[in-house]
């Protein structure tokens, strides 16, 4: 009995840690899916038309015939469908397909003897494909499995020269052998092509890359891609790191992305934690930290930071003239707040001010803490998630009593004057790079629209091929082997049964 209340008690423990919240979700659409299918269609017939069939060679009676050098001359795919189908596969289908096919013959009939090429063509060609998708070890999504059938209805061989009448009576022999080695053959071409080349085309999409010299990012899926009849949704963990700890774990306590529209082709979502992740980790690396001293101080600010902290700098003589350093540190890893009506980055720091005599250890004028609020503008561009930040708030005060907060009043429009001028700039130039989106080489998005949520934030968009499926694979084709790819130069035909 107190077993089983214990179990009771750990079972929403387990099934929460069973399913961690993604910092990184993607959708993809029925919408997207048919222009998937467009792209992926002409990829098919390419490999369709690289098919290679083995020669054929047989008697009847006084009959010889040897094809060879058989090559598909033209395909018409008239009607094809790529659909979801749960819970993890995808279903393509090509109906009433024809191939047109060209190869050399040579035949022998009693004493008559020819040679010639000779065009057939397959009809009511029917194939069926599913394809399995899954995660693999390293967290990219794959095509784990795949069954295929074809069938061919119909095979017609057209004969020319004297003996037309004759191979049409018995080129029954020929098409019946044709039409067996053509079916027998589709699948395998569409089985190499997608356990093999489609899927070193899923090796493009980042897993874990750095993004800068101080941190990196992991994409890894967290589970399987999960389809139901109308989208595929992709669960990314989104954790960003900095890369002197890059085995740290940081557990994920934010919201997780909804996403409920499927008007547009993709919808990307991030959640808090994709945010917070990546400050956490520039914090780590200690980045989040500037110093200016000297000339670099502001001109207009060192003076009114002098006639702040003249009394000061006056019983400091004869280093009345010392240059001013300022510190500016923050204090902990900033927090990003998502919100319907914008996002925004909240930051605690501290200033420290300083006077370095040459020669002489600094003499601190003031430490005073900061508390600022950044507006976020999120944008997606190609397919780089970039952040444009703005300080919109902005206080200071001494941590050493009230009184010198009240006379550090003055100071709070200059400092953050010096703010938008000196500080803004660099980190926005950090942020104008951007981080990728975990989508395939040749994949872009277009036509970006963002909307806010409580906790995280959607972008939907359209999908863009700026490469073909032909181009990346040729790329990335993995090199081919002896046992993969039989040769290309046919031997040369002999007429022996």
């Amino acid at each position: 009995m107190a077993a089983g209340s214990c179990l009771l008690l750990l079972l929403p423990w387990l099934v929460t840690a069973s399913h961690s919240p993604p910092g990184c979700k993607i959708r993809i659409t029925s919408k997207g899916l048919d222009l998937v299918k467009q792209e992926g269609l002409h990829f098919v017939e390419q490999e369709l038309q690289n098919i290679t069939i083995s020669d054929l060679h047989g008697k009847e009676g006084q009959f010889h015939y040897n094809i060879s050098q058989v090559r598909v001359t033209d395909l018409q795919l008239a009607s094809s469908d790529l659909n979801f189908q749960p819970q993890q596969h995808l279903v393509f289908n090509i109906n009433n397909a024809s191939i047109s096919l060209r190869f050399r013959r040579q035949l022998l009939y009693w004493f008559f003897y020819d040679i010639g090429s000779i065009n057939a063509s397959a009809d009511g060609v029917h194939i069926h494909t599913v394809l399995r998708l899954a995660k693999d070890e390293a967290g990219r999504p794959k095509i784990s499995n795949i069954t295929c059938n074809a069938s061919i209805a119909r095979m017609h061989a057209g004969f020319s020269g004297t003996l037309r009448k004759v191979y049409e009576f018995l080129s029954t022999f020929i098409v019946t052998g044709m039409r067996y080695l053509l079916s027998q053959q589709i699948c395998p071409s569409l089985e190499h092509a997608s356990l093999v080349l489609l899927n070193s085309l899923l090796d493009t999409v980042p897993v874990r890359n750095y993004v800068d010299e101080h941190i990196g990012i992991d994409y890894s899926l967290l589970r399987d891609p999960s389809i139901s009849t109308d989208t595929l949704d992709l669960d990314f963990k989104g954790m960003f790191f900095p890369r002197v700890r890059e085995d740290q774990e940081l557990e994920n306590h934010a919201v997780e992305p909804v996403i409920k529209e499927t008007e547009r082709m993709v919808y990307v979502a991030f959640s808090e934690y994709f945010f917070d992740s990546a400050m956490l980790s520039y914090f780590q690396a200690g980045v989040l930290n500037m110093e200016l001293q000297g000339e670099k101080v502001p001109k207009d600010l060192e003076v009114l930071l002098r006639a702040t902290f003249f009394g000061t700098i006056f019983m400091l003589s004869p280093s009345v003239d010392a240059p001013l350093r300022l510190v500016l540190q923050v204090s902990a890893p900033p927090r990003c707040i998502i919100k319907p009506s914008g996002t925004s980055v909240s930051v605690s720091a501290f200033l420290n001010i300083s006077l370095v005599p040459p020669d002489r250890p600094p003499v601190q004028l003031s430490s005073m803490a900061m508390e600022t609020k950044l507006s976020a503008k999120v944008f997606l561009q190609g397919k780089a998630l970039r952040v444009q930040l703005d300080l919109r708030r902005f206080r200071i005060y001494s941590k050493q009593s009230a009184l010198e907060s009240l006379a550090l009043f003055s100071l709070q429009a200059p400092l953050k004057t010096l703010l938008q001028l000196t500080i803004m700039p660099i980190i926005n130039e950090r942020t104008k790079k951007g981080v990728q989106i975990p989508l395939p080489e040749g994949m872009d998005f277009i036509r970006e629209v963002v909307t806010n949520h409580a906790g995280f934030l959607t972008v939907g968009a359209d999908l863009h091929f700026s490469k073909g499926l032909r181009e990346v694979i040729e790329k990335y084709r993995p090199v081919p082997t002896a046992a993969a790819y039989p040769s290309s130069q046919p031997a040369e035909p002999s007429l022996d049964p």
